[in-house]
């Protein structure tokens, strides 16, 4: 596809996306994960089973739930002309505005004093216990999920579309969902997820640190930095250190610290630097996403440009 058509095409799903957002009903994520959870229980023997076996069972199930639908958005986009199938095919994968909506209403109760709420808002979008969650600490649960997300749903979304058009961006959208399902080093899934979490981590590498830079260039740049090179490696994910920490120093705040997952309290290292999150932190964190969004989009069209007219 030539360039300035591929960035048309990015310009228009990330537009799309901007007006409808993700659909309300009837989302095919909603299949796809059915699809998923069909393969499983097909191919995983035991909890946790077999190490070797399972990890080779969790690798044919990412390959036979991935590969056939990228290749089939790969011929689709072949035979639509203008872009249009790749077009779409980013609107389905991008999730910038679902984000933004997300955060929001985390943001609104927060600021009002509603705490209960804020808690209801903050749990559709984390895995942590929120119930018992204090002000900062819903705070801190939001801008570490949209400063993850938007490398997630957004930054990741758009890198494999530029290297790859639709098919990327939609194999890449696939494979995040995945690891979503089966990444998790639980009994159940310790060895079948092996394969999804690991493909996910090589798709995100660069996505991710290009998304770092982005935090860093819009916001605190020194502190971002900084922040980056210091404390990444502490953090658990090797992805998604280098985002949050750039992340929380771009809006210096700090996050990390305890949070419960199934009734356990977990202590991350801390990121960041300055006062703990408010609402206010929140919605700036929204704004980075969404900035960054643009700039990505803005950057590609004028690499596509030059490459047009070389």
């Amino acid at each position: 596809m030539p360039p300035l058509t591929l960035a048309a095409a990015a310009l228009g799903g990330a537009l799309l996306d901007r007006l409808f957002g993700e659909p309300r009903r009837f989302h095919p994520l909603v299949g796809f994960g059915r699809l998923a959870d069909e393969a499983e229980r097909a191919l995983r023997r035991g909890a946790p089973g077999h190490a070797c076996g399972n990890r080779l069972r969790g690798l044919a199930a990412w390959a036979l739930v991935v590969l056939p639908l990228a290749a089939a958005a790969k011929l689709i986009c072949l035979a639509t002309p203008f872009g249009i199938a790749d077009m779409l095919l980013l609107w389905f994968a991008l999730g910038s505005r679902a984000l933004g909506e997300h955060g929001r209403a985390i943001a609104a109760p927060l600021a009002a004093g509603d705490l209960p709420a804020a808690r209801a808002a903050v749990g559709r979008i984390v895995s942590r216990e929120t119930a018992t969650l204090d002000e900062p600490g819903v705070a801190r649960a939001a801008v570490e999920s949209v400063l993850e997300n938007g490398n997630d749903a957004v930054f990741g979304a758009l890198f494999w579309f530029f290297v790859a058009g639709g098919p990327g961006a939609l194999l890449f959208r696939l494979a995040n969902t995945l690891d979503a399902m089966w990444g998790y080093r639980d009994a159940r899934r310790l060895y079948f997820g092996w394969a999804a979490a690991r493909i996910d981590d090589v798709l995100n590498f660069i996505p991710a640190r290009l998304t770092a830079l982005t935090y860093a260039l819009l916001g605190r740049t020194g502190a971002a930095l900084a922040c980056w090179r210091a404390q990444a490696a502490t953090w658990s994910s090797p992805n998604a250190g280098p985002v949050m920490a750039a992340g929380a120093g771009a809006l210096e705040v700090r996050l990390g610290g305890p949070a419960v997952y199934h009734g356990v309290e977990e202590w991350r290292p801390p990121l960041g630097a300055g006062a703990a999150p408010t609402a206010a932190d929140m919605s700036r964190a929204v704004a980075l996403v969404e900035r960054g969004q643009w700039l990505w989009l803005a950057l590609f069209g004028l690499i596509a440009a030059g490459a047009a007219h070389a």
